[in-house]
């Protein structure tokens, strides 16, 4: 009876492990872009929990609506068990033997990051938090991204449907949902039609088209008046005459640099109108430098959903954006 016994262990145990030998991890839970503060409630009370809810809480560049970077709650360290192990993003943060600052994937679930953070006394834990934060959120939203990118790889729209990435020789991981406006071989707009509660009457959008590479030292500056050129030509309003997209003029956007697909790039947040009209939202531009073939590569996310908060719908932008690949 106990060698059946232990047969029957030794098949569960080979039934609940990859081929990779680790155990199958259940499914990990959470709002996209929340973390779970693991800390003592002195601590969530006081300067540490106010330091990572105000470096956590700085909102998000070119929405209309202020919306924070990542949205926080806190449990005690006895209650984190249980359910509560299989959130998405888990930051660890107290008082230990020595500071220590270290990442972890995939412990309880997956997929699953988790950050910890350790001082040798309260004020070691907020040096600690403070010296590392960057890298802290940097990390979330990269693990959120990589898991946004995953959900959409699921669902791709075939690349050879669309005649501008084939000619441009580029390819982005878009989910099935977004539909073809305009697909001239150059120039490029896919459009996803909001469904769900307020925002069903908005958009979604990606442009994607490639401009010549001139002069390199020059293409930050450029952005606005490259994407005010083809707003105006592609993209009307009901008066196609009067009426077209350009930069908001109340608002200037904010160009930061970047890497995408190995190459140097520019990443620019704004906000967008249609001139001599209403509409309005927020945008995001990624313009990448792809010296190989002398030009310069632009993918535009763009979204129009009033009376709502966009931080979500403009970040599955930016992971489309940020899964370009350059041939």
């Amino acid at each position: 009876m106990k060698k059946i016994f232990s047969i029957v262990v030794v098949i569960i145990l080979f039934a609940a492990c990859k081929g990779n030998d680790k155990f199958v991890l259940r499914q990990s839970l959470g709002k996209l872009n929340k973390v779970m503060v693991v800390s003592d409630a002195n601590d969530w009370n006081g300067d540490l929990g106010s330091e990572i809810r105000n470096s956590f809480g700085e909102l998000v560049v070119g929405l209309p609506q202020p919306e924070p970077t990542l949205s926080v709650s806190q449990i005690p360290p006895n209650a984190f068990s249980g359910m509560m192990k299989a959130s998405r993003n888990i930051l660890i943060i107290g008082v230990g033997e020595k500071e220590q600052f270290y990442i972890k994937k995939d412990i309880y679930a997956q997929p699953q990051t988790l950050v910890y953070v350790y001082g040798t006394s309260d004020a070691s834990v907020l040096g600690m938090f403070k010296k590392h934060k960057k890298e802290i959120i940097d990390t979330f939203i990269a693990g959120e991204i990589a898991m946004t990118q995953a959900v959409f790889s699921e669902r791709l729209q075939g690349v050879p449907e669309f005649k501008t990435l084939k000619k441009l020789g580029v390819s982005f991981i878009i989910p099935n949902n977004y539909n073809v406006v305009d697909d001239t071989g150059d120039f490029l707009w896919l459009r996803h039609h909001l469904t769900s509660g307020i925002a069903k009457t908005g958009s979604n959008n990606i442009l994607v088209y490639s401009i010549p590479l001139e002069d390199e030292t020059k293409v930050a500056d450029s952005i606005v008046s490259v994407r005010n050129r083809f707003g105006k030509k592609y993209i009307p309003g009901t008066d196609e005459e009067t009426m077209y997209m350009i930069t908001e003029e109340a608002y200037t956007p904010f160009t930061y640099e970047t890497t995408l697909d190995g190459k140097k790039a520019y990443e620019t947040r704004g906000k967008w109108e249609v001139k001599n009209d209403f509409m309005a939202g927020p945008f995001l531009n990624y313009s990448v430098i792809d010296a190989k073939n002398n030009r310069v590569v632009v993918f535009e996310g763009f979204t129009y959903a009033p009376s709502v908060n966009k931080r979500a719908f403009l970040f599955e932008l930016e992971a489309i954006g940020k899964s370009m690949k350059i041939n």
